[in-house]
């Protein structure tokens, strides 16, 4: 029987080094393995040094290993066709295009990237045989709950449309009905402990332990039970005379006291290094810590060079900086702060939001991010409700709950319609429609239209979920425009010529907000990365997606950075010399204003160290460079 490995966790954990390390392992022990990404933004092919995509491939000098990443435009062109070959030979050739064109919307990409998904869990096996062990990576917590929940979801949802229209958002019940049974396989086998393991990797921190507990509480409620931990990150005990790492050291203590205490489950520890997780060697010598306990030696740490004190300032550039942080005339500056799950951008979000309002700006800062993490950082409550933060004046602060939004933006689409004059069978038609998973997406997607082109504000401060999902999000008013034409529902109302009219008012809204993202002198877009290969690529490989879309990338922040003067052992030095070494890749690859956010002893949590962090960022250093 096949075992099945999620590994899931906040972002920037290190869910993908740990997972690549565990297959490395098993496939070593002769079992077969396969590890799998659902992460949008995959970094496999980083981490083993090798082309990988989506196709099961053999990983080089690890017999039995293969791996593949997920790719949703590859997986909604399958998906598409395993529904609709089918029907091409019984339906007429127009019937089977009206199908095609039911299912060429946004909606029919998440499901097709799912159902994919899906395929391991029903039937873990490749041409030359079973899998042993099949191992997903997945995207960071709150879009692989997401995921998980998509099962139950849309089972209930073909069930319902099956008594009705026949019809869902991402074609009609007989072309994905057969789906129904493999997502009811899939839920069955998610619940067997027998079968299925949660690995859910943390950092001995706040927010990591807080949406670890969420995760396994969503978890319980689906009935998943199998639950295990390991805590990476960990700051070694020799580092303890580092002044800067005394105190990272102090605070991880408590907070791996409270994991042990609230979190008493199986559990390994992984410590940090001075350099990456990268390569086929390395994941084996990583493999020795984290099963065997061997100790941290020079075949992990003191590989890098330890020469330090490149000077990088002249890359902040920060009158450039503040052109594109402040807002200009009438315009609204909208800021998307983007990247990898955990590289930082909520706490970039927040520092830029936190000073902007203190230079006496109107601002809005929100989130898309499921996680939600603006009110751990800001100290203060965050709701789905614009609300002022307290003790700064000019500041507003909102989440964005796909599910608390889409039950409004239902209620508003049918209410709508009802006010047109739409016919009771036409209502009933979007009701079903409306009635899925997909409608989540839609809601979250016009909410963020409807913030970023309202005119309160003068600065608007987007704390953005991990790449490929803020991609996806900044993708759809391209995608939407297209779809607008293709609805059932005004086919079958009868009143073409007021879906037309909806049709004409909604494309004006995305053509607004598609011209707003492309104007420099509206939006900034901003990629926050930790200065490591990954995340590097990973924000580069995402820009350059943004400029196939006209939208160009505005500045750079690079987090964690060590400051030179906390270099004072080889541990430190090794670190801030690779460090060095992605700082100028940065340079190299984005020309485009760098901001360096230094590594602090500490969380960042609260007002008064997001007002030093801001004076840091820009105030000071701006009034040094033009003095």
């Amino acid at each position: 029987m096949t075992e099945f490995l999620f590994f899931s966790g906040k972002g920037g954990v290190g869910k993908t080094s740990m997972a690549c390390t565990t297959a490395v392992r098993h496939a070593d022990a002769g079992r077969r393995t396969l590890i799998v990404t659902t992460d949008p933004a995959s970094n496999l092919s980083d981490v083993f040094e090798q082309n990988i995509g989506h196709h099961i491939t053999a990983i080089d000098s690890v017999p039995n290993l293969w791996a593949m990443e997920i790719d949703a435009d590859a997986a909604t062109d399958e998906y598409k066709e395993r529904a609709l070959g089918p029907i091409r030979e019984v339906f007429p050739e127009a019937m089977v295009a009206v199908m095609d064109e039911q299912m060429s919307g946004p909606c029919t990409v998440e499901i097709a990237a799912f159902d994919r998904f899906t395929d391991f869990l029903d039937k873990p096996e490749d041409a030359n045989g079973r899998f042993d062990i099949v191992i997903f990576d997945t995207a960071p917590t709150g879009h692989t709950l997401r995921l998980i929940e998509l099962p139950v979801e849309w089972s209930r949802s073909i069930d319902e449309a099956a008594q009705g229209s026949g019809q869902t958002c991402i074609g009609p019940v007989a072309a994905i009905q057969d789906s129904k049974f493999k997502y009811e396989r899939a839920i069955a086998t998610m619940r067997d402990s027998s079968q299925t393991r949660f690995i859910f990797v943390l950092h001995p921190e706040a927010t990591s332990i807080k949406e670890t507990h969420r995760a396994i509480a969503e978890l319980q409620k689906l009935g998943i039970e199998s639950h295990q931990l390991i805590v990476n990150g960990i700051v070694p005990p020799e580092e303890a005379a580092n002044p800067l790492f005394a105190g990272r050291i102090a605070m991880q203590s408590r907070y791996l006291d409270q994991i042990e205490h609230e979190l008493p489950l199986p559990t390994e520890r992984m410590y940090l290094l001075d350099g990456e997780i990268k390569g086929v060697a390395r994941l084996r010598a990583v493999g020795d810590v984290l099963f065997n306990g061997a100790a941290v030696d020079v075949a992990l740490n003191g590989r890098g060079s330890s020469e330090v004190g490149v000077d990088l300032s002249w890359r902040a550039r920060l009158p450039e900086v503040m052109e594109r942080i402040l807002p200009h005339g009438d315009y609204t500056r909208t800021i998307f702060f983007a990247g990898k799950g955990g590289v930082g951008k909520t706490v970039a979000s927040c520092v830029t939001a936190v000073w902007l309002a203190r230079q006496d700006y109107k601002t809005l800062l929100l989130t898309t991010d499921p996680a939600a993490h603006l009110g751990d950082v800001l100290g203060v409550p965050v709701s789905d409700d614009i609300a002022p933060v307290d003790t700064v004046p000019n500041l507003w602060a909102v989440k964005i709950d796909p599910k608390a939004t889409a039950k409004t933006y239902v209620e508003r689409i049918l209410n709508d319609a009802r006010e047109r004059g739409r016919a009771p069978q036409a209502i009933e038609v979007m009701k079903e429609e409306l009635n899925s998973p997909c409608t989540e997406e839609m809601a979250a997607f016009d909410r963020f239209i409807e913030y970023a082109t309202a005119n309160d504000w003068q600065a608007v401060v987007f704390d953005t979920a991990p790449t490929g999902h803020t991609l996806r999000l900044l993708e759809l008013p391209l995608d939407w425009s297209a779809q607008l034409d293709i609805k059932v529902f005004s086919e079958q109302s009868g009143q073409a010529a007021g879906a037309s009219a909806m049709d004409d008012v909604a494309k004006a809204r995305f053509t607004r907000i598609i011209d707003m993202m492309r104007d420099p002198q509206q939006s900034t877009f901003a990629f926050v990365m930790y200065p490591e290969s990954t995340p590097v690529m990973e924000a580069y490989r995402a820009s350059e997606e943004l400029a196939s879309l006209e939208i160009p990338t505005s500045l750079v922040f690079a987090n964690l950075v060590l400051p030179l003067e906390a270099c004072t052992t080889p541990f430190t030095r090794s670190r801030r010399a690779m460090q060095e070494r992605y700082l100028a890749e940065i340079a190299e690859r984005f020309d485009v204003p760098l901001v360096e956010m230094p590594l602090l002893a500490h969380e960042v949590s609260g007002l008064e160290i997001l007002d030093e962090l801001g004076e840091r960022l820009y105030t000071t250093q701006l009034l040094e460079k033009m003095s």
